[in-house]
């Protein structure tokens, strides 16, 4: 395959798209000193709230093990407590406190050009754009539990 054809490829332009914002997360956690699984599991608890560490790790690809650890990690650092749940007092819940110092900072240059190449949509195109990123994000999750669940 040519470069140009292999430029012009849906597949391998999306894989490409793909590998840079993995690329992007972990540059990004290195610059707060943590891990992309730790960034990963702040940013899941940011957009979903607090959780058990059970679904922390569901939701983050983790057994157990891997789970405490990381809870461990975030709360030493302080990104997280662990509370009882109200309604269990067995059970406990993981809740953000903190974000890391600096982050902003080391995701607003992308931030600003993601920006920048999203508002030279017309408002249509964007609002295209937003219904692919929430209809891909709701199949990647499906399919993350198909492969868990034949895995």
């Amino acid at each position: 395959m040519s470069t140009e054809q292999a430029e012009n490829d849906p597949g391998r332009v999306f894989r490409r798209y793909l590998s840079s914002v993995v690329l992007h997360a972990q540059a990004g956690a290195r610059a707060v000193g943590l891990g992309a699984t730790d960034l990963y599991a702040l940013n899941i608890l940011e957009l979903s709230g607090a959780m058990t560490p059970g679904e922390l790790g569901a939701r983050s690809g983790l057994t157990t093990g891997p789970t405490t650890r990381l809870v461990d990690r975030l709360e030493q650092a302080g990104y997280v407590r662990r509370v009882a749940d109200p309604g269990d007092r067995r059970k406990v819940i993981v809740e953000p406190v903190d974000r890391p110092a600096g982050l902003d900072k080391a995701l607003a240059p992308a931030r600003r050009r993601i920006g920048e190449i999203i508002q030279s949509y017309t408002p249509e195109q964007r609002e295209l754009l937003f219904d692919y990123f929430a209809r891909a994000a709701d199949a990647y999750q499906q399919a993350a539990g198909d492969i868990t669940e034949t895995g």
